[in-house]
């Protein structure tokens, strides 16, 4: 491939995006013809909800690869991280000699421009943390501009173009493209970084925990010494990393040395009450509809950042108490017979650990049901064999669904949901294993009851079990 056909020209009116229905390209489609460019996309599955998004924005999107999606000769193509090499269109703009780059090089360049980035970092907790910190610029009068992972219930969007001059960006530390093996977060020269904690994730492109703390350790030392990174105390890792910072550091969490901290908790549901310290002092007293400690720790983060960039402290108390938080994260789809069900993208074992821990603070009574999807490339790995059977205490039943596409794995060092549930059960646990979303979907129906609350927890679309469960009650 031509490395210097890597750039994005100087005169651009046509943009063609590659793999246009990721979350991420397909917000970047948007942006672009919100700034007035005109765009075109290509992708192999293209379905709600983002086929009526971009036919909204008057995006056109053609069905799968082919080299005559590119005959109109666009000044730019971008490249999404899930093309290959292979890719009709990779080839083909390739032998046409087009211009070409990656999704954070295009949001760099077209969306970041002279900005203050705020980026949120980190193996869990990213998108609510942008999310907070984007809502809390918002409630301060700061019109933000933001690109997150997620879609933020209060703009009902990942994406926004504010006036001001802060872009909150959650940071991908996932590679950036076939000819790019960087993370994504390495595009982006953060005024602000948080970083909420560095675990092993990513097992397809990362081959232990000291290759993820490397790619970490690349942001943090490139990092302009004015700039401030706030790193959770709590974490090992990113203490580690924050030390080896020549920036300005400002810890967050629970340690009496730490800047920012949290006090007094109160569960008061729907409500958590709690006290945060700063420098050692009473900084105040707050509500959040947001459950549970990880994201307090969440809130935390922000308010460190927030207070860096001159957020009023009026501000983030009224940026709390209105947040609704990223779709998808501990969110309650609905209530059926007396039986609750919730949304979250948990995967990593320690978010299904804390997760778990939060809905439980929130729904004493009644049964806490936990039914679990692993489909990450990691999660249906045997990496983690050991340590999902630990994670699962607060359940009172667990409902574990064979992951979908093994197929993806080599056999050696595939996940076996057989084997987690029988170490549930040996730990005492109610556990079944389902090989099909609709098994599930009918044991959940003829044992569910009144004051239940199902959680269920998958980074994919689960087969659209939350509403087809619901139906089905």
């Amino acid at each position: 491939m031509d490395v210097n056909r890597n750039r994005i020209p100087a005169h651009i009116e046509t943009i063609h995006l590659i793999a246009v229905c990721g979350t991420g390209m397909g917000a970047l489609a948007g942006m672009l013809k919100d700034l007035g460019y005109r765009v075109t996309g290509s992708d192999q599955g293209i379905y709600p909800p983002m086929s009526d998004f971009l036919a909204g924005k008057g995006i056109p999107a053609a069905p799968g690869f082919s080299g005559d999606h590119l005959a109109h000769r666009p000044d730019l193509v971008v490249v999404g991280n899930a093309v290959t090499r292979e890719n009709p269109e990779a080839l083909a703009l390739m032998e046409m000699g087009l211009s070409y780059c990656s999704m954070p090089q295009a949001v760099n360049h077209f969306v970041v421009r002279d900005r203050q980035v705020l980026m949120v970092v980190g193996t869990h907790g990213k998108t609510t943390t942008a999310s907070i910190l984007a809502w809390m610029l918002h409630c301060a009068g700061l019109d933000p501009s933001f690109f997150i992972g997620g879609i933020v219930r209060d703009f009902q969007s990942n994406y926004r173009l504010g006036g001001g001059p802060f872009i909150v960006i959650e940071g991908d530390e996932y590679d950036t493209a076939f000819f790019d093996k960087g993370p994504k977060f390495l595009h982006y020269d953060p005024a602000v970084a948080v970083l909420t904690g560095v675990e092993f994730d990513h097992a397809d492109i990362y081959k232990d925990l000291s290759a993820v703390k490397q790619a970490f350790g690349r942001l943090i030392h490139r990092m302009n010494p004015t700039s401030t990174l706030i790193p959770y105390d709590g974490d090992p890792n990113a203490a580690e990393l924050a030390s080896a910072c020549g920036c300005r550091v400002l810890p967050y969490g629970h340690r009496p040395d730490s800047p920012w901290r949290l006090g007094g908790i109160e569960s008061a549901p729907p409500w958590t009450r709690f006290e945060v310290l700063r420098d050692g002092r009473r900084f105040g007293a707050f509500n959040t509809r947001l459950m549970g400690r990880h994201n307090l720790e969440n809130i935390l983060a922000c308010m460190a950042a927030g207070d860096a960039v001159g957020i009023p402290k009026a501000a983030m108390a009224a940026a709390l108490e209105s947040f609704q938080g990223p779709r998808r994260r501990q969110e309650v789809r609905g209530v059926k017979r007396g039986v609750t069900v919730i949304d979250d993208f948990a995967h990593h074992p320690t978010a299904v650990r804390e997760t778990l821990r939060a809905v439980r603070s929130f729904y004493p009574e009644g049964r806490l049901v936990a039914v679990f999807e692993p489909r990450t490339n990691t999660s249906m790995r045997r990496v983690f064999q050991a340590v999902y059977p630990q994670v699962f205490e607060d359940a009172d039943q667990v409902l574990i669904r064979k992951p979908s596409r093994l197929d993806k794995v080599p056999p050696e060092e595939r996940l076996s949901s057989e084997a987690l549930v029988a170490d549930l059960k040996q730990r005492g646990m109610d556990a079944r294993h389902f090989d099909d979303t609709d098994a599930v979907i009918r044991f959940l129906v003829e044992t569910a009851e009144s004051g239940d609350t199902i959680l269920i927890m998958s980074n994919g679309g689960f087969d659209n079990i939350h509403e087809r469960l619901l139906a089905a009650l």
